[in-house]
């Protein structure tokens, strides 16, 4: 004789886990109204349905960045889903945070050393498998950064969109309203490097080859082609290197010149940008 499963019941197992309806009816008839193996069976089915959805892109998602309460280390992670409609649910947006939170807490050096750790007392990786099943969208983690320094700020930009991470040399006064200025420039215009000696050596040589082709295509002598190159390549340096910049709030000064206007000698000594998808 089977087991007579009440609305109660399903409703009840669908607040425990985050199931569907009809999934967890099926789930209860299946395991004879037992609470325990109808959460197992949920797991299995959800397994299931990961496994079914490897091939799914997961563009959409958050973007969580955050420091320690010390302001000595700063994290950002992505977490991906497939669609908007999901990624602005704020339960999906919660276990997002709590991932970031288990990040900060134990500084893993990759994605897959994240995905190593618990969260709740399950392995974040299967976790991930089990909100797949639970949400039936693909679930993962693509991206992981981490800074550490005298004074880490962290800053998300555009509804979860996009975070970053700047660490400032020093923790003076100022310092976190500073640094989410040069979060927010970060942010905006996407700079390539702290500063030139950052800029790898094959995108000098790369802006220096298209700027003597120009200059030769403009006309000009070939033996001024190094002489203008040069002039265009610390142009190239002002545009796309952080300190070189000029500041977005106020374009008086470069970037450099306004961490020095906080505090004498202040500069950035690292920063990481992560975007939704890119």
């Amino acid at each position: 004789m089977s087991v007579q499963i009440s609305a109660s019941d399903v409703n009840k197992l669908r607040q425990q886990t985050g199931a569907g309806m009809m999934d967890c009816k099926k789930a209860l008839v299946e395991a004879n109204g037992d609470f325990e193996a109808a959460v197992d069976y949920l797991r299995k089915k959800g397994a299931k349905v990961a496994a079914s959805r490897q091939d799914r892109d997961s563009n959409e998602g958050v973007v969580i960045a955050k420091s320690t309460a010390d302001g000595k280390t700063g994290i950002v992670v992505e977490v991906n889903c497939e669609t908007d409609f999901v990624a602005k649910n704020s339960d999906f947006i919660a276990l997002a945070e709590k991932i970031a939170e288990v990040a900060l807490a134990n500084t893993p050096a990759t994605v897959e050393e994240l995905k190593a750790l618990t969260l709740d007392g399950k392995v974040i990786s299967e976790l991930l498998i089990e909100q797949t099943g639970v949400i039936g969208e693909k679930i993962d983690i693509s991206k992981f950064e981490i800074v550490t320094g005298e004074k880490v700020v962290a800053y998300i930009h555009g509804n979860y969109r996009l975070g970053v991470l700047v660490g400032l040399s020093a923790a003076v006064e100022g310092a976190d309203e500073a640094g989410k200025d040069v979060a927010m420039q970060i942010a905006a215009m996407n700079p390539i490097a702290i500063d030139k000696d950052g800029v790898d050596a094959n995108t000098v040589e790369r802006e220096i080859a298209i700027a003597k082709e120009q200059i030769i295509a403009e006309g000009k002598p070939a033996e001024m082609a190094e002489k203008i190159a040069q002039g265009k390549l610390n142009k190239f340096f002002k545009e796309t290197t952080l300190l070189n910049q000029e500041f977005v709030k106020d374009s008086s000064k470069s970037i450099a010149q306004f961490l020095d206007s906080v505090s004498k000698g202040l500069t950035v000594k690292a920063f990481k940008r992560v975007q939704l998808g890119a």
